[in-house]
């Protein structure tokens, strides 16, 4: 099964754009769980995936949070994808990229090691810095094209060849998606690009759409805009609105419950 049938499927199976970052971060985990816990970071991720599994299409795991643990970041990791079910979306978010002998290397440390569904790639290279990630056809690149964070427009507006540089990256995206495996990363907190940007790409190409919750994107906006006609080809991302909305022993039934009111509400403008 390639990225676009699993990503289908469990859409079907769960009713659920919703992707949940699994962003750990000790200083937002329960604090009982350092004291109670040999594990605590797994026993974290594996509480919120068993609480949640139901209710999501896809979760996504920033290797910054992982691999500022240390040198067992990347183990925890891994044994968080491991309680993943196989039906659900992974993504790993690393936003890599390179020249292309590292370029590859990153691709086969994701796609291989880790042997997730998907990863966040950075453009700034080039094709050269893209093409060893789409060699892996049956999984997805998320290219980064309109960043969620404020300060994007200080490269993201500058006018290249008279529009703008995210719609130029947009119009490469188009060009890139040669193996019908490439998407793209778009802030819901930039409603009018991310219009924009769907009209340029199209209908097929799935768009991680990360900035609603703490960031403040408008949900609804976010489905009108960013999703194709039948309500689909998008994975809208939240990470610690839901897997903090609580620090007590029922820390992951709250997750739970946001995690249900989310997607609900992604479902009510789909």
């Amino acid at each position: 099964m390639n990225f676009k049938e699993k990503y289908s499927k469990i859409v079907n199976d769960n009713n659920s754009l919703l992707c949940v970052g699994l962003d750990v971060d000790k200083d937002k985990i329960p604090k009982f769980l350092f004291e109670t816990s040999d594990s605590p970071y797994i026993d974290f991720n594996r509480s919120i995936i068993e609480s949640t599994k139901d209710v999501v299409c896809s979760y996504k795991l920033n290797m910054a949070f992982y691999e500022s643990i240390g040198i067992n970041g990347h183990e925890i990791l891994k044994k968080t994808l491991d309680y993943i079910p196989k039906n659900i979306i992974t993504i790993i978010d690393g936003k890599r990229n390179d020249i292309g002998n590292s370029a590859r290397m990153y691709a086969k440390s994701i796609f291989e090691i880790f042997n997730v569904d998907s990863t966040t790639i950075n453009p700034y290279l080039g094709v050269d810095g893209i093409d060893p990630f789409l060699e892996y056809k049956k999984k997805c690149s998320f290219i980064l094209c309109r960043t969620s964070n404020p300060s994007a427009i200080d490269l993201q507006d500058l006018i290249v060849s008279n529009i703008p540089l995210y719609q130029k990256v947009s119009l490469k995206i188009r060009e890139w998606n040669y193996n019908d495996n490439c998407g793209a990363v778009i802030g819901a907190t930039y409603p009018n690009e991310l219009k924009i940007i769907r009209k340029i790409l199209g209908e097929d190409i799935p768009f991680l759409i990360p900035g609603i919750g703490k960031q403040g994107g408008d949900i609804k906006k976010t489905i009108k805009n960013g999703t194709n006609k039948k309500g689909g080809m998008a994975l809208i991302n939240s990470s610690r609105s839901i897997i903090y909305a609580g620090n007590d022993e029922n820390f992951a039934e709250h997750s739970r419950d946001l995690a249900i009111d989310t997607r609900d509400l992604i479902n009510k403008f789909r």
